[in-house]
């Protein structure tokens, strides 16, 4: 199998141009691919793992991805997907989203030894000159074929409508394809699928000036069973950055997986077998849960590293408990090898732990489903369900620091907890002190 057919193997890919030629080209070449990434914030989230990812797969089958940072384009702003102008950013601000954004890919791809190059298309569009751009690159595209394109209907249709500048966005990104396939040979541009119009006209561009074909895949976007856009909670984004999201929160996002997204996320987040990944769908009870476990472990490893997965691993054991792992269950995942002995979840010594973490278990609760959506203040809750034996005696512990919902402290007695705090399996985890677990769920 080429590199093509395992990215179809494993949900990557949604839309292809000239797939027949695409799947011979990757047979026979090295591909150099690019993809390129939005530096509007110093950390990418989780919602930019299936790009990451692709070139990561990209690189171990002995290609060579380009990730682009669009510090050029960056500038000027990229309608696709939004129905308002895009926060302009300063070349400062672009330069530092820059350096946070190569530290979080370095954790998936090997830049070194040209193995991998990080580049920024501010080196050569913030250089260019507007007439010869004009008369060179404008003249080959149709105004009537680009308002067609999704990213611009969206726009157009909009209260706002399209800024002359955002208008030029195509342009410059097909003009990124042909830079890369004249200074690099790139031949691949990858992206999420509001990026297929601008993809294709990169594509058309390159065999009007060079009468040459080059390709283009686009990745559906991934939602969860729920219908959930991938890395949202009720807390916010789940980013890359550690600073932002710790390991550990990272951890849980990933512990807590629908049931149903258990198989999919594998084969899309990590490099496990998929000959292991497609027995997933035989489990279920205990074995699934000791999937998400291996699932959580195997994705917050390659964001995070060795060490961090770790500590997560052992900071959720100390929380909620220990669960036996079959090594029968996706046996390639390194959990086998670094944290079980003879099927048995045991704490290593090299792996820091607060002391004061017991293994505990979760008392389940219920509230009202009518009665969360309307609200329900903190310390009214956590008397509710058992936690604390008194109203005063709530106000203090918040008051104290000692409250926590889905890990997070509560900062004020009369927070009001409503259904935006449910996680994926419609659920919220109280705590008291370090010990003292209720996992809230709905009453219908």
């Amino acid at each position: 199998m080429n590199v093509i057919d395992i990215l179809h193997e494993r949900g990557f890919i949604e839309q292809t141009t000239h797939d027949e030629e695409l799947r011979r080209y990757a047979d026979k070449k090295q591909i150099t691919c690019y993809i390129g990434f939005d530096p509007t914030a110093s950390s990418l989230h989780i919602g930019s793992l299936v790009p990451i990812m692709s070139l990561a797969h990209m690189q171990r089958l002995g290609h060579r991805p380009v990730a682009l940072v669009g510090g050029g384009t960056g500038l000027v702003g990229d309608p696709s997907g939004k129905t308002e102008m895009r926060q302009l950013l300063t070349p400062e601000m672009v330069e530092e989203n820059a350096r946070g954004i190569k530290k979080q890919l370095s954790s998936f791809i090997d830049f070194s030894d040209d193995k991998a190059l990080m580049l920024n298309n501010a080196d050569w569009l913030t250089k260019l000159e507007y007439i010869p751009f004009l008369r060179d690159v404008g003249r080959h595209f149709s105004v009537n074929r680009m308002i067609k394109a999704e990213s611009y209907k969206i726009r157009l249709e909009s209260d706002e409508g399209l800024n002359f500048i955002e208008f030029n966005y195509m342009l410059l990104q097909a003009y990124d394809f042909l830079e890369l396939y004249n200074t690099h040979h790139c031949r691949l541009q990858m992206g999420g699928s509001d990026q297929w119009g601008n993809i294709v006209a990169g594509v058309e561009l390159i065999r009007r000036m060079h009468q040459e074909t080059v390709f283009g895949v686009t990745f559906p976007l991934i939602t969860t069973s729920g219908g959930a856009k991938m890395g949202k909670t009720a807390s916010g984004a789940v980013w890359l950055a550690d600073d932002r999201t710790s390991s550990y929160e990272y951890y849980q996002y990933w512990i807590n997986t629908d049931d149903r997204d258990v198989e999919r996320f594998m084969a899309l987040f990590t490099f496990l077998p998929m000959e292991e990944i497609r027995d997933i769908g035989k489990l279920d009870g205990s074995d699934l849960n000791s999937a998400k476990i291996v699932l959580a472990f195997e994705t917050t490893l390659l964001a995070h590293g060795e060490n961090e997965a770790e500590k997560a691993y052992q900071k959720s054991v100390s929380h909620f408990g220990t669960r036996s792992i079959s090594r029968n269950i996706l046996p390639s995942s390194r959990i086998h090898s670094e944290l079980q002995t003879d099927l048995q979840v045991s704490v290593k010594d090299d792996v820091a732990v607060d002391d004061d973490f017991a293994t505990v278990d979760i008392i389940d609760s219920y509230v009202d489903e009518i009665e969360l959506k309307a609200g329900i203040p903190a310390f009214k809750l956590f008397h509710t369900v058992g936690l604390v034996s008194s109203g005063s005696a709530s106000r203090r512990l918040i008051q104290q620091g000692g409250a926590y919902i889905n890990d997070k402290r509560i900062k004020s007695f009369d927070q009001v907890i409503n259904d935006d705090y449910l996680d994926e399996k419609e659920t919220i985890v109280l705590r008291a002190g370090k010990k003292r677990f209720h996992k809230i769920k709905i009453r219908k």
